[in-house]
């Protein structure tokens, strides 16, 4: 198994590489195992706890920044931002 998912994802191990990744592999699998046998219940009271919906800030409409400040430092074109190109 552990040389097949080496393969999926393009992985070249040595076979004492191969050992590591399997003996380690194996522990992550007991771990999630123990983890799965935790009895856990969805408390919507107890998720909501800390949220209180009066100590909100009132939404309040506000003019924006008009376009020609935004973009004074910018290269224009078109109004747009200019950004360097990340993929080829």
């Amino acid at each position: 198994m552990i040389a097949y998912l080496a393969e999926l994802g393009k992985l070249h191990f040595t076979p004492d590489e191969m050992e590591t990744m399997a003996r380690e592999m194996t522990n992550i699998i007991e771990i999630m195992d123990t983890v799965k046998e935790i009895d856990v219940v969805y408390d919507t009271e107890a998720d909501n706890k800390n949220v209180y919906l009066n100590d909100l800030r009132e939404d309040v409409k506000a003019d924006s920044f008009p376009t020609e400040k935004i973009l004074q430092n910018a290269v224009q074109d078109e109004n747009c931002f200019v950004v360097p190109k990340v993929v080829e």
